[in-house]
């Protein structure tokens, strides 16, 4: 199982919020590039980015920062926030990331994602599904939708996408642990390669999630208050 470090950046910041709330974040680090290089130097296995201005404003608000933490490292780097068209998408591409990270344009453009999976392929895409309770949020999680975690997965894998970001809301930057029930179902009933998002608090919940069979663990808030060290969870589930 991968362990895959986040960084979430706001305002330039590598911030953590609380339940994505933008009016309850803590600021870890104001260099973003300084955090990836050393999550490289960890043994990270790749880097998950966040734009969260990118996600409240529906455009990619951070490109610059982006573009120097891909040109300074040489493990993978996947980008989420903002990335709501297929130019946007393409661009990303262009600049080394690997993968792109998609939510709201999953619900919002489906189009949008057989066009990014028929020219770049299933493995260049994530579809990020970020839930309260099992209700999809969009729009940088600030919009509550009618739509299932669990039918949208299916009705991403009809579209050829492999991949999904599972993210419990009420979990993330909160160290209470992750959603094992949500997770398992996920493995267990789509038949896709899941990455588990929210509360991943010990090194514990790393066993837990590898038993259950997800492909990777994001961590964020855990690296940076050293509830987790990041080089002995990767020893421990690689």
């Amino acid at each position: 199982m991968e362990v895959i470090p986040s960084i979430d950046i706001k305002s330039g910041y590598c911030v953590r919020l609380y339940q994505g709330d933008y009016n309850q974040e803590t600021i870890y680090s104001d260099d973003p590039l300084k955090v990836a290089l050393s999550y490289q130097s960890q043994g990270a296995p790749r880097i998950h980015i966040v734009d969260l201005d990118g996600a409240a404003t529906g455009k990619i608000e951070h490109l610059n920062i982006i573009q120097n933490i891909v040109s300074n490292l040489e493990i993978p780097i996947q980008i989420g926030g903002g990335i709501r068209d297929y130019d946007s998408a393409t661009n990303l591409y262009s600049i080394g990331v690997d993968r792109v990270v998609i939510g709201t344009s999953a619900i919002k453009n489906p189009s949008l994602i057989s066009q990014i999976h028929t020219s770049h392929g299933s493995d260049a895409i994530v579809i990020a599904i970020d839930a309260r309770d099992e209700e999809v949020s969009i729009d940088g999680w600030t919009q509550g939708t009618s739509v299932d975690v669990m039918n949208l997965a299916l009705d991403m894998k009809t579209l050829g996408v492999t991949r999904i970001l599972y993210t419990d809301i009420s979990r993330d930057g909160t160290l209470t642990g992750p959603n094992l029930d949500m997770n398992t179902k996920l493995v267990s009933q789509t038949g896709l390669s899941i990455l588990a998002s929210g509360g991943v608090t010990k090194l514990d919940d790393l066993i837990e999630l590898q038993t259950i069979g997800v492909e990777g663990a994001i961590l964020g808030r855990s690296l940076y208050t050293g509830d987790i060290d990041l080089s002995e969870a990767i020893n421990l589930v690689s």
